[in-house]
């Protein structure tokens, strides 16, 4: 139905012009944007070069890397250069669409597709037309007319989450920026607040439970909110309570150095996205103590500590979920140090499914089982991976409940299937020089060590094998030291902190990946691995991560903006 409504779309009567003169409200990367105009095209871990091809000719209609080229972000790039020669590659590009799938048939005709476009397009209208001749302003006005009355008539089958929001967003942004649009907008803005009320919990919380979509909903409200403001329009009451709501969420879900917490399928978010999301949105609240989008974060001196401590999503709202309860990430400063491998989507089927999977990630888990498994599903006609199985009973008791500053959590993901609940003890010190951790996996009751007895006489009574993993940034330079009994980590800041154990599992180093969009490929680096054998109803592995005395509070640190890395 999208097609045959996309090319009912392209009979229809067009946009003539721009109310007023629109502005970019979106950031892009001058480092990719060059390598755009190189003919250097990087999508979705797929990398073809052809500088005398077309952005529309590097990937089959079917697969991920052409839903990428269709939304239109890679204008965010070819703008933030801003060259004579990347706003030709620009308009080169646009009017190519134009010609080829502008009227209803090709890729790229759904409406979360549409709506990313279309603010893309607007956002970057003189940039497109710049020394444009009348047909060629008539064609890209044309298209935005056909793009919008498309939309209109089918955000309405979008289902729930970002793909709604970004197919609502379209719709509103190009009704009132594009001349006799504007009917079009009353009924996607009542969509919209709708949407808010019921997609965006009371603590400022979605489904998901993705940081970075949390981010890109409230992008996109932002620029809906300052669209209808300069209109004159009314702003619905829900829309601004739930920017209200997202942006303490979207703090407390930030690390030291600025960067999201990169849980269930969401990344660190690109740089500056999120300050200038904080900035426009003009909430300067703070997050109350406690749990926000079911993560806990610690705090201390210059490192922050973030904890998936909540059951996760199920569902449609999982179809990017990963196995990741009690998981953490550290950074001191403007370093990571402790990190989930992050989302393998966009390096193909197998890396997506590994990295959903909970030894990923920086928790215990035990050998051959995930917390929560994945299962089929359908979602509009296309099968998806659900999580299913998942932990059901999670618990987070924070510190300071006692006067104490431990954080107490648990969850029962290994239970039906071991009879093991796994808890975990986290201490941040105050001055954020320490952490220290203690992992348990223990069987609470008659039940459950009946069930544990007879999974360990599966084993010819040689115990049941975990592993508590602690996956390294890339950055981060690790060696084995005292003897085997502890690993060295320094960070290129200079600082350097000491993993140590109690001894009552098995030390190593062994190799791990980093998943980032942007790259060619996975980026190696490195993971402290604690294993063991659960023999007993009770087992437990103390540990400690400590910087070292030599190293200072304070580290003079300039992070500066790597360029996107074309070989590793």
């Amino acid at each position: 139905m999208h097609r045959v409504h996309a090319r009912r779309a392209a009979r229809t009567a067009p946009a003539t012009a721009f109310v007023s003169a629109p502005e970019p409200r979106t950031i892009g990367s001058v480092a990719r944007g060059r390598q755009l105009i190189a003919g250097n095209f990087l999508f979705s871990g797929l990398l073809v070069e052809g500088p005398q091809m077309s952005i529309w000719d590097i990937a089959s209609p079917a697969d991920a890397v052409a839903a990428e080229v269709q939304g239109c972000a890679w204008l965010d790039d070819l703008a933030a250069v801003g060259t004579d020669r990347a706003r030709k590659k620009a308009q080169t590009w646009v009017f190519d669409w134009i010609a080829r799938y502008g009227k209803g048939t090709g890729p790229g005709w759904t409406p979360d597709l549409v709506g990313r476009r279309l603010i893309r397009w607007i956002n970057h209208g003189f940039f497109l037309l710049h020394k444009q001749d009348k047909d060629a302003s008539d064609q890209f006005f044309r298209s935005l007319g056909q793009q919008l009355v498309f939309l209109s008539r089918r955000w309405s089958v979008t289902p729930p989450g970002l793909s709604r929001f970004e197919a609502l967003a379209g719709t509103i942004y190009a009704g009132l920026s594009l001349e006799g649009m504007g009917p079009h907008v009353d009924r996607a803005v009542a969509a919209l607040a709708a949407d808010c009320a019921e997609q965006i919990d009371p603590d400022g919380a979605i489904a998901s439970r993705n940081p970075e979509e949390l981010l890109e909903i409230l992008s996109l409200l932002n620029w809906t909110l300052q669209a209808l403001s300069e209109t004159g329009r009314r702003v619905p009451p829900a829309m601004l309570e739930a920017v209200e709501r997202i942006a303490p969420t979207l703090r407390a879900l930030r690390h030291a150095d600025g960067g999201l917490a990169r849980f269930h399928g969401g990344g660190r978010g690109l740089d500056g996205r999120l300050d200038e999301a904080l900035a426009a949105s003009g909430i300067k609240t703070l997050p109350e103590p406690g749990l926000h989008m079911g993560y806990l974060r610690m705090t201390g001196g210059r490192s922050t500590v973030i904890v998936d401590a909540a059951p996760p999503p199920t569902g449609p709202a999982s179809a990017n979920a990963h196995a990741s309860t009690l998981a953490f990430e550290l950074t001191s400063g403007r370093r990571p140090l402790i990190v989930n491998c992050g989302s393998g989507a966009r390096f193909g089927d197998e890396w997506r499914r590994a990295s959903r999977a909970t030894p990923s990630h920086a928790t215990l888990g035990i050998e051959g089982v995930s917390s929560s498994h994945l299962a089929r599903g359908s979602k509009l006609g296309t099968v998806e991976e659900y999580l299913s199985d998942v932990p059901g009973d999670v618990r987070c008791k924070p510190a300071d409940a006692d006067g104490s500053r431990q954080h107490e959590l648990s969850h029962d993901g290994y239970r039906a299937s071991h009879g093991l609940t796994h808890a975990r003890l986290l201490d941040l010190s105050v001055d954020g020089r320490t952490l220290e951790g203690e992992d348990l996996l223990v069987a609470l009751n008659p039940e459950d060590e009946a069930l544990f007895d007879v999974v360990l006489d599966t084993t010819s009574l040689q115990g049941i094998a975990f592993s508590i993993r602690f996956h390294l940034d890339p950055d981060v330079q690790a060696s084995l030291d005292m003897g085997d009994r502890a690993v060295a980590l320094t960070l290129k800041s200079g600082e350097t902190w000491v993993f140590r154990h109690d001894g009552a599992a098995a030390l190593s180093l062994a190799p791990s990946v980093y998943l980032q969009n942007g790259r060619l490929k996975p980026r190696a680096t490195q993971q402290v691995v604690l294993s063991g054998r659960a023999m007993a109803y009770a087992t437990r592995i103390r540990w400690s991560l400590a910087k070292t005395q030599d190293t200072p509070d304070v580290v003079r640190d300039l992070v500066q903006a790597d360029p996107v890395d074309l070989t590793d």
